[in-house]
């Protein structure tokens, strides 16, 4: 289906680990709560899940730590009860296991944005976010990230992006944060704005995809509409048009694998360069020509709203310019 359209009561204190340097800033730590009238009398679970929006399975690895859940300074369980001046400290930090998911690979990052929690960074196409499978010899975002903050240092990718795919994409620093960010997707609170170059022109020329999609069977990951699939929802405008082609702006609504892509085709216009949805034509681009360009988040500690934009690669923007000539 198409549719067309037109466009606390706590204190939160939040400490890093030790060790930190420069820009090169690990995981938070510790969340401190000093408790208030309001909290008085509850348990600590009650606080951990209900303040701190921390899942039950989380609070439970947590309380194994030696230092897990500190209350006033000495260790406790979370069926104790707090008064009012209580000093809740929780640590929230990711603890390696000692396997490594990545080999640090001095790869250059484009930065866009950094700070304890989080760490924004323009992917290039041609750089998957994480070994598929087997292992293979291919680098990848997660080797470049862990080579720029440590091998040591703990990190996960809130949205992932295609390998084929460039531009904005957002990491977390600690678990926490991720688990934070996870529950905003889709959201107001966290945006992701995409340009796209398809074959063809969408009729109509701005509206809501809304066509479920399932694995196909026998494929590793090729996707398609189905009736019977997890409900999906793209949102696009046309840009503009011409020469066989039309430039996109897109918002997914929804996140499944390979959504935009799925659903542009499904409206008879894939992807530009698009081989598995479309048909590979290097004489316009040699990847699908997905971009993302903007993120818009609330910042899940401070509640600062952050804006982050990257620029078009170089083969988008000479493929846009076919359709402006």
């Amino acid at each position: 289906m198409v549719r067309s359209t037109q466009r606390g009561s706590a204190r939160l204190d939040f400490a890093p680990g030790p060790g930190n340097t420069a820009h090169r800033v690990k995981a938070l730590r510790t969340l401190t709560i000093e408790v208030n009238e309001a909290q008085a009398g509850r348990t600590i679970q009650s606080l951990l899940v209900r303040e701190l929006k921390l899942s039950a399975g989380f609070v439970s690895s947590v309380k194994f730590r030696p230092a897990g859940i500190v209350l006033n300074g000495v260790r406790a369980r979370t069926s104790a009860r707090v008064v009012v001046g209580d000093v809740l400290c929780v640590d929230v930090g990711d603890h390696r296991s000692g396997r490594r998911s990545f080999e640090p690979v001095d790869i250059p990052l484009a930065i866009l944005f950094e700070d304890p929690d989080l760490l924004i960074i323009d992917k290039p196409a041609g750089l998957p976010v994480h070994h598929s499978g087997l292992r293979s010899e291919s680098p990848t975002v997660g080797d470049a990230v862990a080579s720029y903050l440590g091998a040591d240092a703990v990190f996960h990718a809130v949205s992932r992006l295609d390998r084929g795919t460039s531009g904005v994409m957002c990491l977390a620093k600690s678990g926490y944060i991720h688990d934070r960010l996870r529950r905003q997707l889709h959201t107001s609170d966290y945006q992701r704005e995409y340009l796209a170059v398809v074959v063809g022109t969408p009729d109509p020329p701005a509206g809501v995809v809304e066509l479920g999609i399932v694995r196909e069977t026998g494929h590793s990951s090729k996707r398609l509409v189905s009736p019977d699939g997890a409900a999906s929802q793209t949102e696009y405008e046309t840009i503009t048009a011409g020469g066989g082609l039309s430039l996109l702006r897109v918002t997914p609504r929804t996140g499944r694998t390979h959504q935009i892509r799925v659903h542009l085709a499904a409206i008879g216009c894939p992807l530009a360069g698009d081989w598995l949805y479309g048909r590979a034509d290097d004489s316009l681009i040699a990847r699908p020509a997905l971009h993302s360009s903007v993120l818009r988040l609330k910042h899940p500690v401070t509640g600062e709203r952050i804006c982050v934009e990257a620029r078009l690669s170089e083969d988008l923007r000479l493929l846009i310019g076919r359709i402006t000539d």
